[in-house]
C-alpha cells in the first residue's frame, strides 16, 4: 500500500479505475471533483481539494498506474507553455580560489535589464528547480 498526498492508494486506485471506466466522457477536472466528493477530500473551509487531487492523478498517470483522459484544451497557464531561449554563455570550469576572482559584483536583474534573458536561461538550464516564473 502506498500513500500519496495523504491518500492510501491501494483502495483509492480501484475507485479511480471504476470512475474512469464508467464515465469515459469525463475530463480531468470532473474526475478530480468526483473523487474529492467520494473521498470527502476538502479544505478546512469546506472547498474540494481539486488541485491536490489533480496533482495526485497526474503522479499516478506518470507512474503508469492509471491512464488519464487526454486534456480537452491546452493549459491557459502561459508560464507552463513558454520556452526559455537558449543564450550562448561561457561554460568553462573555473579552477581558482575565490580570492582570485574578487571583487565580485552582485546586482538585481530587472525586467528592463539586458541580462534578463541570460539569467532565465541559466536558471532553466542549471538550477535544480529550473525556471518557471519570478516572484516578488
Amino acid at each position: 500500500m502506498v500513500t500519496i498526498q495523504g491518500k492510501k492508494t491501494a483502495v483509492d486506485i480501484g475507485n479511480i479505475h471504476t470512475l474512469l471506466e464508467n464515465n469515459p466522457s469525463w475530463g480531468r477536472t470532473r474526475l478530480s471533483e468526483e473523487l474529492c466528493r467520494s473521498w470527502n477530500w476538502r479544505t478546512t473551509d469546506g472547498r474540494l481539494k481539486d488541485i491536490a487531487c489533480r496533482t495526485l492523478l497526474l503522479k499516478l498517470d506518470r507512474a503508469g498506474v492509471i491512464c488519464l483522459p487526454a486534456r480537452k484544451r491546452p493549459s491557459t497557464n502561459g508560464l507552463r507553455n513558454r520556452s526559455i531561449t537558449d543564450v550562448p554563455h561561457d561554460t568553462k570550469t573555473v579552477h581558482c580560489s575565490l580570492q582570485e576572482v574578487l571583487p565580485l559584483n552582485v546586482f538585481p536583474v530587472l525586467q528592463t535589464s539586458t541580462e534578463l534573458s541570460l539569467f532565465k536561461c541559466l536558471l532553466a538550464k542549471y538550477h535544480y528547480l529550473g525556471f518557471r516564473n519570478t516572484v516578488g
